[in-house]
C-alpha cells in the first residue's frame, strides 16, 4: 500500500496529500502554491526558500542557506523530499500575496489513466488466444500401429482437443519425427488460429516435452521517433518485460516526409528498412533477456505503426504517400513470416501488421482505436494522438470518422528557440509571480534547465496569457517592469533562466516566434477537431469524452491545454489518457483473435476526411490562430476567469 503524507502550506492554508518521497516544490505546484524558482529544481538559484515549521524533510540543505537560516528551519523546496506530515511556511521573499495567488491559480489537472488487461478481455467475452500451446501424450507406434507421425499428431488433436481444419507446415513435418522420439512421444504443439473463422488452424511448431506454460508474444509500436516493445505472457496476459528506443531512422530524417524523400534515393529504401529492423531486433533481444525466457517460445509478433513506417518496415516504396492524391501501397497486409522482414525470431513466428485507413491515418491509430475499445463503446468519443502529426478519430460503436493534420514539431521541441524533447533538464512546469513577473520553473529530473519540452511550452504560454504577460496574438506586453522582457535581434522574448542558472551557459528564453509556432500547431489540431465534428453534423456539446493517446498526453495539463485552445473546453473528468495506444492495441491483438478479426471491418468502416480538401478546415484554422480562439464563447470557463481578473483590476490579456 502506498504511504501518503499531508502537507499544510502557510500562510495560504492550503493542504495537499502526496506520496512518500515526493519533491516539496512539486507538491507546492500541485497545491497551487507559488514558490519562486528559476533553476529548474537543481538548488543553485536559492530562491525557493521555505521554513519547515512542523515535521521533517530530507535534503534541502544548501550553501545558498546560511547556518543561521538552517537553524531557523529554512530549506530549499526543490531539494527537499517529503517523508512525513509537514507544516511549511512560505516566506514573503519566496511567494506573493495569497489573495492574488488564489485568483491566478488553476488547479493542475492531467488526464485519468486508463489501462486494459486480460481481465477486461475476459469480462467482455473477447478472450480468444490467437496462438495456443497444447501438451500431448501420443500413443507410440508399434507393429499394429503404423500411423505416420503427422497423422498421429493431427488425429490426437481432433479426437482429444476438438481441433478441426488443421494444417501442418513443412518445417514442422521436417522436425516432427525427431521431436516426437526425443521424449517418448510427449510433445507440445503450437497452434496458430486463423484471423477469419473460415480459415484453418495451422500447427506451426512442435517441441519435446511440456512447454505449454511457456507461450509468449511480442507487441511492437513502430513510431517515427521511438519504437517500443513488450514481451507478453499469453497464459496470464502479463507484460513480462518492455523496452523503448529511438528509431534508428532518425538519422535519415526526423519526420515521415524527409524519410520518404530519403527512401527515393538509390539504396535509401533498403537502408531505412535495415535500420528500423535493427532497432526492433535490439529491443527484442533486450526484453527476451530481461524476462529470462527462451526465444524459441515466442509464438507471434504484432506490429503497429503509421502508414509510412509500416511501408518502410516491409520495404514497400512509400513515395506516393506524399504526392497528391496521397495513395498508400496498401492498407491491409496478410500475415507475414517475421524472418522474411528481417526480424530476429524463429522462422515459424508470424508477424501481424496493423492495417491503415489512409496515407496519414495509419495502423498505429487503428491499433489505438481497437485497444481503447472505441469501436465497442456507445459513448461519443474524440480520440486524439498528438505529435508532429495529430490524428483525430470521432465516433462510437455505430460509426467512426478520422482525419490527420500536420501540427509541426513544436510539441516535440522543433521550431522553438530552446525547444527539446521531454528529457532530463527540460522545463516541464512553470508558474509566474504577477507582481514581480519572476518565474517558477521545474525541470524533468530536478536539474538545471537546458530547454523547454512540449508540455512545459503549453503551460508557460497558458500562464503568461492568463496573467497578461502576452496577449491573444501571442505578443508580449512590453510595458511590464521586468528585466526578463527584452528584445534580441528584433525579436521580443522572456528570459526563463539566466545563463548561470542553466546547463547550456546561455540564457533560456521564450520568444514571440516560439509562441507563434505553438499557436499554429495548436490551431491545426483544434481546427481538425472542429472540422471533423462539423462534417459529421455534431458539435462540442455532443461529446461524451475525450481520449488522449501517446506520451504527450501523459504530461499535458488539461486546463492549460484548453486555455491556449489546443483542446476543446470540456469537463476534465471526461478526459482519459490511455498511454501508448498503438502499443496497447498491438498487445490486445496478441492476446485475442477477436480484435484481429474485428479490425478489418472497423478499418473499412472508418470514414477518412482529407482536411486539405475539406473547405471548412481553413476557416476553422484561421479562427484558431489566436489564444485561445477568435470566439471566446467556445471557451466559457476561460472567459469567466478573464472577466473576473479584469473586474478585480488584475493584469489581463490585451487584444
Amino acid at each position: 500500500m502506498t504511504t501518503t503524507h499531508r502537507i499544510q502550506f502557510l500562510p495560504h492554508n492550503r493542504e495537499i496529500e502526496v506520496k512518500d518521497g515526493e519533491n516539496l516544490i512539486r507538491a507546492a505546484m500541485e497545491a497551487g502554491v507559488h514558490i519562486n524558482a528559476s533553476c529548474g529544481g537543481e538548488g543553485v538559484c536559492g530562491k525557493c526558500r521555505v521554513i519547515v515549521e512542523a515535521g521533517e524533510v530530507t535534503g534541502g540543505i544548501s550553501e545558498k542557506l546560511s547556518a543561521a537560516d538552517q537553524e531557523k528551519g529554512y530549506r530549499l523546496a526543490c531539494r527537499s523530499l517529503v517523508h512525513g506530515d509537514l507544516t511549511i511556511r512560505v516566506p514573503v521573499e519566496s511567494t506573493i500575496d495569497a489573495s492574488v495567488l488564489n485568483q491566478q491559480t488553476v488547479p493542475r489537472r492531467t488526464a485519468r489513466i486508463q489501462q486494459k488487461d486480460l481481465n477486461d478481455l475476459k469480462e467482455a467475452g473477447l478472450f480468444l488466444p490467437p496462438v495456443e500451446k497444447i501438451y500431448l501424450t501420443l500413443p507410440e507406434p508399434d507393429n499394429q500401429d503404423h500411423l505416420p507421425d503427422v497423422t498421429r499428431l493431427v488425429s490426437h488433436l481432433k479426437l482429444h482437443h476438438n481441433e478441426h481444419r488443421l494444417t501442418v507446415s513443412l518445417p514442422v513435418i521436417r522436425k516432427l519425427p525427431d521431436v516426437l522420439r526425443k521424449d517418448g512421444f510427449k510433445v507440445t504443439a503450437t497452434l496458430a488460429r486463423p484471423v477469419m473463422e473460415s480459415g484453418k488452424t495451422e500447427i506451426v511448431n512442435v517441441q519435446p516435452g511440456d512447454t505449454s506454460e511457456r507461450n509468449y508474444a511480442i507487441a511492437m509500436d513502430i513510431g517515427t521517433t521511438t519504437i517500443y516493445g513488450q514481451l507478453i505472457d499469453l497464459k496470464s496476459g502479463e507484460v513480462l518485460a518492455e523496452h523503448g528506443d529511438f528509431n534508428g531512422q532518425i538519422s535519415y530524417g526526423e519526420d515521415v516526409i524527409s524519410r520518404i524523400v530519403y527512401a527515393e534515393k538509390e539504396g535509401g529504401l533498403e537502408r531505412l528498412h535495415q535500420v528500423v529492423t535493427e532497432t526492433i531486433n535490439t529491443i527484442i533481444k533486450k526484453i527476451v533477456r530481461r524476462a529470462k525466457v527462451d526465444a524459441e517460445d515466442i509464438a507471434a509478433i504484432t506490429l503497429a505503426g503509421n502508414t509510412t513506417m509500416t511501408q518502410l518496415l516491409l520495404k514497400v516504396n512509400p513515395r506516393y504517400i506524399r504526392r497528391s492524391p496521397y495513395v498508400p501501397a496498401s492498407t491491409l497486409y496478410p500475415p507475414i513470416r517475421a524472418v522474411d522482414i528481417g526480424l530476429a525470431v524463429d522462422d515459424y513466428v508470424t508477424a501481424l501488421v496493423y492495417p491503415a485507413v489512409s496515407s496519414y491515418v495509419g495502423g498505429d491509430i487503428v491499433a489505438g482505436v481497437m485497444g481503447a475499445g472505441l469501436y465497442l463503446d456507445e459513448q461519443l468519443t474524440l480520440f486524439m494522438d498528438i505529435g508532429t502529426n495529430a490524428e483525430i478519430v470521432i465516433g462510437n460503436r455505430d460509426w467512426l470518422a478520422c482525419a490527420a493534420c500536420s501540427a509541426g514539431p513544436a510539441f516535440e521541441g522543433g521550431g522553438i528557440k530552446h525547444g527539446m524533447r521531454a528529457a532530463k533538464g527540460a522545463i516541464e512546469d512553470f508558474s509566474l509571480d504577477p507582481v514581480t513577473w519572476e518565474p517558477m520553473l521545474m525541470t524533468i529530473g530536478n536539474v538545471r534547465p537546458k530547454g523547454i519540452c512540449g508540455s512545459g511550452l503549453i503551460i508557460m504560454t497558458a500562464v503568461m496569457f492568463e496573467m497578461g504577460l502576452i496577449n491573444n496574438l501571442g505578443k508580449f506586453n512590453r510595458d511590464l517592469p521586468t528585466p526578463r522582457l527584452r528584445e534580441d535581434n528584433g525579436v521580443w522574448e522572456y528570459v526563463l533562466a539566466w545563463d548561470d542558472e542553466t546547463q547550456i551557459d546561455n540564457d533560456i528564453a521564450l520568444t514571440e516566434i516560439d509562441i507563434e509556432n505553438l499557436i499554429r500547431a495548436k490551431g491545426a489540431i483544434y481546427s481538425g477537431c472542429m472540422t471533423l465534428l462539423t462534417e459529421v453534423g455534431m458539435g462540442m456539446q455532443d461529446l461524451d469524452r475525450i481520449v488522449l493517446a501517446g506520451g504527450f498526453g501523459s504530461y499535458v495539463d488539461l486546463e492549460k491545454a484548453m486555455t491556449i485552445g489546443l483542446l476543446p473546453e470540456i469537463d476534465p473528468e471526461k478526459v482519459t489518457f490511455i498511454g501508448n495506444s498503438s502499443l496497447m492495441g498491438a498487445k490486445m491483438s496478441s492476446l485475442t483473435n477477436r480484435i484481429r478479426r474485428d479490425v478489418v471491418e472497423v478499418t473499412r468502416n472508418m470514414t477518412n476526411f482529407e482536411l486539405s480538401e475539406t473547405p471548412s478546415y481553413m476557416d476553422n484554422y484561421v479562427a484558431a490562430l489566436f489564444l485561445p480562439h477568435t470566439d471566446l464563447n467556445h471557451f466559457p470557463r476561460l472567459k469567466t476567469r478573464l472577466a473576473d481578473r479584469k473586474k478585480n483590476g488584475e493584469a489581463s490579456p490585451g487584444a
